[in-house]
């Protein structure tokens, strides 16, 4: 999962059925990928597998995707099947290092403004307020056509003045890629009734 973004959200009734049961049909395959006292870290992924996927930290997460990954990572397709069938939905992912790197630090500006720190996982509000800033930002950036900028705005207001804010402080000191605002646009046509938890993992 090397120079990707990924965007995922989670089928915890999938998770708690097929995810546990090959976890614990396949223990040993799992062990190889796991840091040090494998066998207690097992256990605990699977209790929280059992109870809600949601629980698992970044690192249980980056594990299981690369215990898959290490399967079924030679056909893409085949490798998101198989983690969505496992209650692991990756809908979205950004790949180009550049702009990975601009996704991060729009994200990184957002939370100070806020003066508050997401996790890995975000609640679909927060997530989509965040998508909805980052369309206003970096539609100021982007002369060509923004339905959903002008759509977003009569309802949006503070969120478009933070980012009129953003954008006059940081548009000297970052080098926005254009493909930005249709990487946001994409994200919140994807996630805009969408209730659950968006994890974020790189």
């Amino acid at each position: 999962m090397k120079d990707k973004l990924y965007f995922i959200k989670t089928n915890p009734v999938s998770a708690k059925i097929n995810l546990y049961n090959k976890l614990c049909s396949e223990e040993n395959s799992l062990l190889t990928f796991l840091e040090d006292d494998k066998k207690a870290s097992l256990e605990i992924i699977k209790k929280k597998t059992l109870d809600d996927v949601e629980g698992l930290t970044r690192e249980e997460f980056i594990c299981i995707f690369n215990w898959f990954e290490a399967r079924y990572g030679s056909d893409p397709e085949e490798l998101k099947a198989q983690l969505f069938i496992h209650g692991i939905d990756i809908f979205y992912e950004i790949s180009e290092p550049l702009c990975i790197e601009n996704f991060s630090k729009i994200l990184k500006d957002y939370e100070d403004y806020l003066g508050s720190r997401f996790s890995f996982i975000m609640n679909s509000e927060s997530f989509n307020h965040f998508l909805i800033y980052g369309i206003f930002f970096t539609g100021m950036a982007n002369s060509e056509e923004k339905y959903l900028f002008h759509f977003l705005k009569q309802d949006h207001k503070v969120l478009l003045a933070l980012a009129e804010k953003g954008y006059e402080e940081k548009r000297y000191g970052l080098v926005l890629q254009p493909e930005m605002y249709q990487y946001f646009s994409d994200l919140y046509d994807c996630t805009k009734f969408y209730k659950g938890s968006v994890i974020m993992l790189t």
